[in-house]
């Protein structure tokens, strides 16, 4: 345990704005600091930090507190290795009262990978700039690429010596565990053998946000096409890739002073730039942006211009992380490169002025690039540009800010030629589309949950399928209708719709929920149907009519010959619609919403039954599951009715 001296030391000397301010943007307004807070997605300053008084808060999601607090929050860290990190920060040297075994190894875990990783880079480092493999193979690549000493140094680059277990067997002569080295995946270990992850390879550290070296990537120096050319450290406990951007250590200062943020592809598209003099740059590391990497660009700027490659991979991959960047409420700019270029290589092609000056000349607007893009060669196809005026407007629509999105939508329409009005309506579909799949989403993991979690209460008598009739109308429908086309939905990889099916709608709707029948006839219905999905030729009347099975012949027969039991449900303008394969696109879905809904009912009259039950039996933990279990199954109740027109069902 750490002594009380050495606490109140570092609560003396760790202040606030300066502990927020290597995670947090921060402005001066009056007596305090704001910025974007790091622990909710917000778009407007509502993080305050008071140096006078020692403490956060934010006014969004409430958070608030001490520099030991805000690092315990954004470093998922406890009490006492907070204290540690900002010992670690102000070099203050921690006194410790007695530990016992199991405190000990839990705060060292984290803090032993850490220590491994720094040494790894060390290691590399040395045999890069002395050792004759080193300096004859790693060097000699890094310099014949043109990266210049002081950039080698400035991110700490290395090299793996080539060999089955060189850094392995350095690290353990030093005294580190062969456990921290298999965590933080630099050795790879097996019963017969011990290797070196990295082997033969140029090493570039990841450093996270405070500067500590978290994994590495290495690229391979050989010409073989078997061999993959970067390899990035695994997940651990101290690295995720998803949250990290390789340079955000070297550039967040940089990225503060312009109010911009490049963002790149390549750990070499990074040091490049660095090297021409642009410091404000960060590199997704190969992988798909994430949104956890656009939140750590937010913290230090609102602007950000992608550079990818100049070919067609390149291009894709800033399309798709435009509409992620634009959600998130960030002033979007593309810089595209000439064809068969990349930020390295362009970046070594001329001179820092001359890429400052191109940066300048051909840094454009995202709707101006995303235009020009899109609709080079459609301009008289109709049907072609229709399609890709929306996708263009699909991405203004993501737009939070409601002014922004409104001086988007003049810009689009002056280059599209479509009056605004159109474009406004276009908006309003997709944001009315994106509500009900959110709204869809939350009722189906809600239901999810409510199916799972929620037994049903035993009781004296045998409960009959409380779903009986939605069932057999859902059934009739999957019957008569499976092979009819029920919507269409974009491919976006050839713009011609998918057709989806009633049957795989059905079935897949059942499926995301888990809805299992109780009536075992209904369920081998279902269950064979899945089956046959993809067989062109199935009869699904025939074959079940005609099936072995009694029970299931019997059942098929029946449903068919039945008269709309649900019909009421599909009322429309005081007449009932009789021709049902022309509204199917309305229909299917309403029933499977009505079976839904019917479940829940049920569900909810279970949990009222087992509440009356814990209560009789003086089980005052057995009440309270019950009621959890009741709450979420109202709230479910309340989606399911907000489809159906705010109606409850009767039993």
């Amino acid at each position: 345990m750490i002594d009380q001296g050495t606490i109140q030391l570092i609560l003396d000397t760790a202040e606030i704005s300066d502990v927020v301010g290597d995670f947090v943007t921060l402005k001066r307004r009056g007596t305090s600091m704001i910025g974007l807070c790091p622990f909710h997605n917000e778009k407007t300053p509502s993080f305050n930090v008071s140096q006078a008084k020692g403490i956060y808060k934010c006014f969004g999601c409430g958070k608030g507190g001490s520099s030991v607090n805000f690092i315990m929050e954004h470093e998922h860290l406890s009490y006492a290795d907070a204290l540690r990190w900002l010992a670690s920060k102000y070099n203050i040297e921690i006194r410790e009262k007695e530990e016992n075994p199991e405190d000990i190894k839990e705060r060292n875990d984290r803090e032993s990978q850490l220590i491994v990783s720094e040494f790894a880079q060390k290691f590399f480092s040395e045999q890069l700039w002395e050792t004759n493999p080193g300096r004859l193979v790693g060097l000699s690549y890094l310099r014949q690429r043109g990266m210049r000493d002081d950039i080698i140094k400035k991110f700490g680059i290395g090299y793996c010596p080539e060999g089955k277990d060189i850094m392995t067997t350095a690290a353990v002569k030093e005294g580190f565990k062969m456990e921290y080295l298999e965590k933080t995946g630099l050795t790879i270990k097996r019963e017969e053998w011990i290797r070196d992850r990295f082997s033969g390879r140029m090493m570039f550290p990841i450093h996270g946000i405070s500067g500590r070296v978290i994994g590495f990537g290495g690229r391979t120096l050989t010409q073989d096409k078997t061999i993959a050319k970067y390899l990035n450290s695994p997940e651990s406990d101290i690295y995720h890739k998803s949250r990290v951007l390789y340079g955000i250590f070297q550039a967040k200062r940089s990225i503060i002073q312009e109010d911009k943020c490049y963002l790149v592809e390549g750990y070499t598209d990074v040091t490049s730039l660095h090297q021409s003099g642009i410091e404000n740059v960060v590199a997704s590391s190969g992988t798909s942006l994430t949104i956890d990497q656009i939140r750590l660009i937010r913290r230090f700027t609102n602007n950000v211009t992608i550079i990818y490659d100049g070919d067609q991979a390149g291009i894709k991959a800033s399309m798709r992380g435009i509409d992620m960047v634009l959600e998130e409420g960030i002033n979007v700019k593309v810089l595209p490169l000439p064809e068969g270029e990349d930020p390295d290589s362009f970046s070594r092609s001329m001179s820092a002025t001359q890429l400052g000056d191109y940066i300048k000349a051909n840094e454009t607007d995202f709707i101006k690039f995303k235009t020009k893009l899109l609709l080079a060669g459609v301009e008289n196809d109709p049907i072609s540009r229709a399609k890709l005026i929306t996708d263009i407007v699909s991405s203004i629509a993501v737009i939070p800010a409601e002014i922004v999105r409104s001086e988007y939508l003049k810009e689009c329409s002056r280059l599209l030629d479509v009056r605004e009005t159109v474009l406004y309506n276009e908006i309003r579909k997709l944001k009315v589309k994106s509500e009900d799949d959110m709204v869809k989403h939350q009722e189906r993991e809600l239901l999810k949950e409510a199916i799972v979690k929620v037994t049903p209460v035993s009781t004296p008598v045998p409960v009959s399928n409380p779903c009986e009739n939605e069932e057999r109308e859902l059934l009739k429908l999957l019957l008569k209708y499976g092979a009819h086309v029920i919507f269409e939905i974009e491919n976006p990889e050839n713009n011609i719709p998918d057709p989806v099916y009633v049957a795989v709608f059905i079935l897949s709707e059942l499926d995301a929920d888990q809805m299992v029948s109780v009536n075992p006839a209904i369920k081998m219905v279902y269950d064979e149907y899945r089956d046959h999905l993809d067989d062109e030729n199935f009869d699904a009347i025939k074959h079940f009519v005609n099936h072995p099975e009694r029970q299931i012949s019997q059942l098929v027969s029946d449903i068919l010959s039945e008269k709309n039991k649900l019909s009421k449900f599909w009322v429309k303008k005081g007449s009932f619609i009789e021709e049902e394969h022309e509204i199917l696109p309305q229909l299917v879905p309403k029933v499977l919403q009505e079976y839904k809904l019917r479940y829940i009912t049920f569900l909810i009259a279970q949990a009222e039954l087992g509440i009356r039950k814990a209560s009789e039996n003086n089980d005052d933990e057995g009440v309270q599951d019950f009621q959890k279990r009741y709450q979420k199954l109202k709230t479910v109740e309340r989606l399911l009715c907000g489809h159906l027109g705010k109606r409850t069902i009767t039993s």
